[in-house]
């Protein structure tokens, strides 16, 4: 019998627990830890603590998912090292930092691939997200089906603006620790250097860096603008949080917690995907208003200093040929 089960007989149906809601809860039987590096504010904590209250309600207490933001249980790659050891049961983590561990996890920051939201939805919630899962899972993880929205990333300046590829040159910037970060500002003449985000600040106010590169909202809940003068509105790669899962954690609920969990994550993610493009309606105004400088870019310019670097080719042979030709069928061309 399912340890989530207990049978009450009700005109002689067997009823499970947390379907009979006038009973009280009563002590977890699984106890989970779930982390992210996001700060107490924004949209992804808020919406995977409601996510982490729907299950304990919904199986009447028995699954107890307990929430640590904002970097508590350490750094990204200290995290993931703690979800693969089960130490943590769930992560959300950037696909291009998951990428440390499964190389096509990554593809979706290909540099200047998406144009705008509906190309990212359509490639993530179809074809390519599923290609990624699929290798997720060979490596001891499961990722859930929706994706969290991180958004496009613009980048940072406290020196000069940004505008063209030349402006970038000897740039020191802050990126994540992840091999294809690297490899696109280095291929754009910049001197990536590679920080947990937990240290961006510090990084940026002690000059370490120049600059970094975050979506809008990040800059603003994180206050980098207190530390940058420019953002230029390059867009280079949008990025999204994978709900990773430690796959012997979750394969030990029963059929029906795990679907309970996978349901309201994957609800809550679609909640975070809105309310960042809410946000992303008015924090231009607002960093503005905190001083920071917006900047306009040549875009082409920039996909065209990839191509020609061998920027695309490169990362074509590093996915291989079936992955890249699923990128291409979303987002045109790219080589």
């Amino acid at each position: 019998m399912s340890l989530l089960y207990r049978r009450a007989v009700l005109a002689g149906a067997a009823l499970p627990l947390f379907a009979i809601n006038t009973r009280p809860a009563r002590a977890a039987e699984f106890s989970l830890k779930m982390a992210n590096n996001a700060p107490l504010t924004h949209p992804q904590t808020i919406r995977q603590q409601e996510a982490v209250d729907r299950i304990r309600a919904a199986t009447n207490g028995a699954v107890d998912i307990q929430l640590f933001p904002n970097n508590q249980l350490g750094s990204d790659t200290d995290m993931l090292s703690q979800l693969r050891s089960g130490a943590i049961d769930f992560f959300t983590l950037s696909g291009l930092i998951v990428a440390t561990l499964v190389p096509a996890a990554s593809i979706n920051g290909i540099g200047f691939a998406f144009k705008d939201y509906d190309t990212v939805w359509k490639a993530m919630d179809g074809k390519l997200g599923a290609h990624v899962r699929a290798e997720i899972d060979k490596r001891g993880l499961i990722a859930m089906d929706n994706m969290w929205d991180n958004g496009f990333r613009q980048i940072t300046s406290s020196t000069h603006p940004i505008r063209t590829p030349e402006d970038l040159k000897g740039f020191k910037i802050r990126v994540p620790v992840s091999p294809l970060w690297t490899s696109m500002f280095s291929a754009l003449g910049a001197s990536p250097i590679s920080i947990n985000f937990a240290e961006v600040y510090s990084a940026l106010q002690t000059k370490i860096a120049e600059g970094q590169e975050n979506p809008l909202t990040l800059i603003q809940i994180a206050k980098l603008y207190e530390v940058q003068k420019y953002v230029s509105m390059t867009s280079h790669m949008w990025d999204g949080f994978w709900m990773l899962g430690n796959k012997r954690s979750f394969s030990a609920l029963p059929g029906d917690a795990r679907a309970i969990v996978a349901r309201e994550i994957n609800a809550s993610a679609l909640q975070e995907r809105a309310d960042i493009a809410k946000m992303n309606g008015s924090v231009a105004d607002d960093l503005k208003s905190k001083g920071l400088e917006f900047v306009e870019v040549d875009k082409p310019a920039f996909r065209d200093a990839l191509k020609t670097a061998g920027f695309y080719g490169e990362w074509k042979k590093k996915y291989g040929d079936e992955a890249w030709a699923i990128l291409e069928s979303e987002v045109g061309s790219l080589t």
